[in-house]
């Protein structure tokens, strides 16, 4: 194989990796892809948000997404033992956002972000990247071994910036020891797809979360099929049996928002498990390598933000490093001050949907819904208190849709609610999310 010396390398070609190389390859610059070929025959992450699709069109490829998606209007939001109903549209971010997404079946999404990064000229090596901890500039890196180098075909002079988008492998971290920070949760989730199982009265492709006697679940249409899911906590998922077919099976069959819905269902693909949410990397970069996506941290599924992530931290990198082009990875000091920015931001972005998530899982954001419509429903002067409402349920969509998640003023506005505008409802948690199952009814709300 003849040597090359390309400025940057990926391992793995996951949607981060690709996106990466993506958007590498049209401002003109050679990366190499380490990809194993090891495809998941079902990935979470099915249900988008609408700030991915800007990327989908930065890379030109949103009219085949697309094709292999159902539209995604929005998402509800339902509690159990007749909680609150809560429906956000998309149509509420249209002026800064597309007011739409897609629910995608994850794999042949990620085979098309492949397909297209290679398309615009990135280039691939079909192998597992063997890699080695170093030292560089007195500070812990990584690099490659001589036989990865051999089988890539890399000079040996090259030194290219090595991006880890290995996913939660989180490759170099393990390699290098770095710790990361846990979130508040451990949770554990089951899903599959399935066919004929009820979807509620909601708009076409519309989203289901629905907080469960124990823990929450999601319903996804997909073209033809319905994904669903189950988070419990670990101790509750014991109790509901020892593989996990039984546990999703009996979970769907204890909760009274998916039993009836269900009686008809049958699965159509295996259930998969995924564990390990809510982690952070405590540091993002070193001499001569850089974590993206997974490899970095991810939030939690509630809210869906995990493929944005992984795009937005591809087009980050891209913008924070490479917007005055290559020549920055030959330029030390230039090359810190990107990378502290990328991590930075990266960390601003983990932080303010950790936030936001705490308000789904402790029950806040029910309670300020419904703060919202009894104040909406009170003549005031020039309809103050139903603009006030309509004011506080765009910025929350907003939020959600992860246009203006980490806006200081949303993050405000969303404090104050919840501390000073929620009386005459029921306490929050009579909403939230509960580790294991009880067998009182929460507070009934209208």
């Amino acid at each position: 194989m003849s040597q090359i010396s390309p400025p940057v390398v990926i391992v793995g070609a996951g949607p981060a990796g690709c996106t990466l190389a993506g958007l590498l390859a049209q401002r003109g610059i050679d990366c190499l892809v380490f990809d194993d070929d090891k495809r998941p025959g079902l990935l979470v992450g099915e249900s988008l948000i609408p700030g991915v699709v800007p990327v989908f069109r930065q890379l030109g490829v949103e009219d085949r997404v697309a094709q292999m998606s159902t539209r995604k209007p929005g998402a509800s939001f339902f509690v159990t033992d007749g909680g609150p109903r809560l429906h956000f549209t998309f149509k509420n971010v249209e002026s800064h956002l597309p007011p739409y997404s897609y629910n995608t079946p994850r794999p042949e999404l990620d085979n098309l972000l492949r397909v297209r990064a290679e398309e615009l000229g990135a280039k691939f090596v079909h192998a597992r990247a063997e890699l080695e901890p170093c030292i560089k500039d007195g500070q812990p890196s990584i690099r490659l071994s001589e036989r990865s180098r051999e089988v890539a075909g890399l000079s040996a002079e090259a030194e290219p910036l090595l991006v880890d988008a290995s996913g939660r492998a989180r490759t170099f971290s393990r390699l290098m020891d770095i710790p990361a920070k846990k979130g508040d949760r451990d949770d554990v989730a089951y899903f599959a797809h399935f066919e004929d199982f009820d979807h509620d009265d909601v708009e076409d492709g519309q989203v289901i979360i629905s907080v469960l006697r124990a823990g929450w679940s999601w319903r996804i249409p997909l073209p033809g099929r319905l994904s669903v899911g189950v988070v419990v906590s670990k101790e509750h998922a014991k109790t509901l049996g020892a593989t996990a077919e039984e546990r999703l099976e009996n979970a769907i069959r204890q909760e009274p928002l998916l039993a009836e819905k269900a009686m008809r269902a049958r699965r159509v693909t295996p259930v998969m498990t995924y564990t390990n949410y809510q982690l952070l990397s405590e540091r993002g970069y070193g001499p001569g390598w850089v974590l993206l996506g997974d490899a970095f941290g991810f939030v939690d599924p509630m809210l869906s933000p995990g493929l944005f992530m992984s795009l937005e931290g591809a087009r980050q990198l891209a913008d924070c490093v490479f917007s005055q082009g290559v020549e920055i990875l030959k330029k030390p000091e230039a090359l810190e001050r990107a990378l502290v920015r990328y991590d930075r931001r990266i960390v601003e972005w983990h932080h303010a949907w950790q936030e936001l998530v705490k308000y789904f899982y402790d029950g806040r954001i029910f309670r300020i819904h419904l703060a919202g419509k009894n104040l909406a429903m009170k003549p005031s002067p020039f309809n103050l208190a139903s603009r006030m409402e309509r004011h506080s349920t765009a910025h929350i969509a907003s939020m959600a849709s992860g246009g203006w998640t980490r806006s200081g003023y949303s993050r405000s506005l969303m404090r104050m609610l919840s501390r000073y505008l929620v009386w005459d409802v029921p306490p929050a948690e009579s909403f939230a999310v509960r580790q294991v199952h009880r067998d009182e009814p929460r507070s009934k709300a209208a």
